[in-house]
């Protein structure tokens, strides 16, 4: 068990963290995207609700 330990200790050493400012960039991007993608649903459900129910009528 404690050589298993020491390993992922020396792996973990091995990993490049992000900054603090490259995190909250990538979060502030991300969150954008998401915004985007949910106006775009819906858009595009207000759009087809509405088709939907001028065709059903």
């Amino acid at each position: 068990m404690k050589k298993f330990l020491d390993e992922v200790v020396a792996e973990m050493k091995k990993v490049s963290w992000s900054t603090k400012k490259e995190l909250v960039n990538y979060t502030v991007v991300v969150g954008i995207a998401v915004a985007i993608v949910c106006a775009l649903i819906w858009i595009c459900d207000t759009f087809f609700a509405r088709l939907f129910h001028i065709i059903l009528r």
